[in-house]
């Protein structure tokens, strides 16, 4: 596995790949690797793809300064962790190589980066459309994978590709889950088993919504007050949002329309640590 640092190295070896028709996979992280992360590499390995991921925690796209101050950093290990999926390249750059500018270019979403993680995160969709822009054109993939964990940043970037006609084609991974549920995040690192135990409720309360949501798809008003009382059951759970939207646009729905295009989308916050997670309504 090769690693680079400069926007020119990464270039020249993804330039060598393709004059040898090979096909490229770009994996885009910001470290502190796990499972999820590296089914994203398989998939691509799957594909036939030669995979690039890369690792940067990128600046722009936090809106809190604490937040990134801790945001979990250990090259070493996901470089490990990246080579035993298979990985063939990691572009890690330090933030002065992405932004050798103070970069003041942004790029409007409308309603996709308003609703939901947008309103409780101001600025960080246009911070991850700007730093994917720039992987895009860097590394220049014929297939570029996100998780399905991060739904709504998956179809911010479905955007950014149809809009600004990137040559790429987009997939998504299922969630990764814990034995008790909850979804693989490099937040979890921040969490104690207790914390893990309790954040359990969030898995269960998105399966009890879809169950019921299947049976009678005309009371979304019920199925919320329900899972608002089920986390008033939870002394250190604290529920900031569960919607159940349009993945059309991210808005909340009053009666679903299309089960294929529902989700269901919530976040919670536990030991001062925000989590998020999603279920398709038919997943």
């Amino acid at each position: 596995m090769r690693l680079f640092h400069s926007q020119t190295e990464i270039r020249q070896f993804v330039s060598n790949q393709r004059y040898r028709d090979v096909k490229i996979g770009l994996i885009p992280t910001m470290g502190a690797l796990h499972e999820g992360h590296l089914s994203l590499v398989k998939m691509s390995v799957e594909a036939g793809d030669l995979p690039v991921a890369s690792v940067f925690v990128n600046p722009t796209q936090f809106n809190n300064p604490e937040d990134l101050e801790k945001y979990p950093r250990n090259l070493d290990q996901d470089l490990k962790m990246l080579e035993s999926a298979g990985c063939q390249a990691v572009f890690a750059p330090s933030v002065e190589e992405m932004y050798p500018f103070v970069p003041d270019l942004t790029i409007n979403f409308g309603s996709l980066e308003t609703e939901l993680e947008g309103k409780f995160r101001e600025g960080h969709f246009k911070g991850v459309g700007l730093v994917v822009s720039k992987l895009f054109n860097i590394v220049q993939p014929d297939h570029a994978y996100f998780g399905q964990k991060d739904l709504q940043q998956y179809y911010i970037i479905q955007k950014l590709i149809q809009q600004l006609s990137f040559p790429i084609q987009l997939r998504m991974a299922p969630i990764m889950r814990e034995a008790h549920g909850l979804a693989m995040s490099s937040r979890n690192e921040r969490l104690s088993e207790s914390d893990r135990n309790e954040a359990a409720l969030i898995y269960q309360s998105l399966q009890e919504a879809q169950k019921e949501l299947l049976k009678s798809t005309s009371d979304i008003s019920a199925v919320k007050q329900r899972i608002h009382e089920l986390f008033k059951t939870s002394d250190r759970l604290t529920l900031e949002y569960f919607e159940v939207i349009s993945t059309d646009d991210f808005k909340p729905l009053k009666k679903i329309k299309n089960k294929a295009t529902t989700a269901l989308c919530i976040a919670a916050e536990i030991g001062q640590v925000r989590l998020i997670d999603n279920l398709l309504l038919i997943s």
